[in-house]
């Protein structure tokens, strides 16, 4: 088991800047993931859905050129998604989408080191049943990650998004989450004792990001801060997922991805999980320097 496996969507990101659309992007968390831990010279394989128009192609080139290798089946007839992006001053980002999220049956790839999803593809139907029951069946043999990056605008029922994250959360080794995706999961508790919480239901690493203010990991040895690294925002979209990638590539590093490493990766030291976040957030920084993801 050499490679990693992303599940989720991939769309093309219509940026809308001064009330004008401004620029097209390839994009998509899961993908934006895949592709982040192929420019760094891991082997990834990837699995979403994307339409046989030019916008399709467009992603499965460019993905293609990153080195992510395109799981069989993952382009169909029909229309790929989009996402339109209004930026705002600060450099945040609001989206409105346009996507049917649907997946079916089991990639043909070899089993994978870690298992990667998050954002759409783990609430929106039909495609999120599909994504847990993968989830399931790679947890035997393979770490799980999971980043929930809520999406408000496309959830319907906000009681079943939170029991669909929660379930996923049971089944992951390591969960990236946000600030702002945590206060809208529980707006009644800290973000921090959400992250505790979570911890309890089974994740050796549960890492919050916070913006300005750095990002905090729990993890069973305790808590790890790191300070965001000073930057010139341009924009914030994919900020969130450089930093995931950072931490599976520094956690890659270690030797601690595999489900056979699942008791050292819960073991992990404060000094090492320090290090694994400094390095998610010079990700992290790199991103938000540059437009689009």
């Amino acid at each position: 088991m050499t490679r990693g496996l992303v599940i989720g969507e991939s769309l093309i990101d219509i940026v809308d800047r001064g009330g004008q659309p401004d620029d097209e992007h390839v994009g998509g968390s899961p993908l934006n993931v895949a592709v982040g831990l192929s420019r760094l010279g891991r082997e990834v394989d990837f699995l979403t859905r994307i339409g046989d128009d030019p916008r399709g192609q467009r992603i499965a080139e460019y993905v293609n050129a990153a080195g992510v290798r395109l799981v069989s089946g993952s382009q169909v007839a029909g229309q790929t998604a989009t996402a339109r992006l209004t930026v705002g001053e600060d450099g945040s980002a609001d989206y409105m989408f346009d996507l049917d999220w649907q997946l079916s049956g089991t990639p043909m790839v070899t089993p994978p080191l870690f298992a990667h999803t998050g954002s759409i593809a783990a609430v929106q139907e039909p495609g999120c049943l599909a994504v847990a029951a993968l989830v399931d069946t790679y947890h035997v043999s393979a770490t799980i990650t999971f980043d929930p990056n809520v999406r408000p605008s496309l959830i319907v029922d906000r009681d079943l998004a939170r029991q669909r994250i929660e379930h996923l959360v049971e089944r992951s080794d390591i969960v990236k989450v946000s600030e702002e995706d945590l206060r809208w999961i529980d707006p009644d508790r800290p973000p921090e004792r959400i992250a505790q919480t979570w911890l309890s239901l089974g994740p050796a690493i549960v890492a919050v990001t916070m913006g300005d203010r750095g990002a905090a990991a729990v993890c069973a040895a305790g808590v790890a801060r790191v300070a965001a690294r000073p930057v010139q925002v341009v924009d914030t979209v994919g900020a969130g997922d450089a930093f995931m990638v950072g931490l599976i590539d520094a956690l890659w590093g270690r030797g601690l991805l595999g489900a056979q490493r699942r008791a050292e990766l819960a073991g992990i030291d404060l000094n090492a999980l320090t290090v694994a976040l400094q390095v998610a957030g010079d990700a992290a920084a790199l991103t938000v320097g540059r437009a689009g993801a």
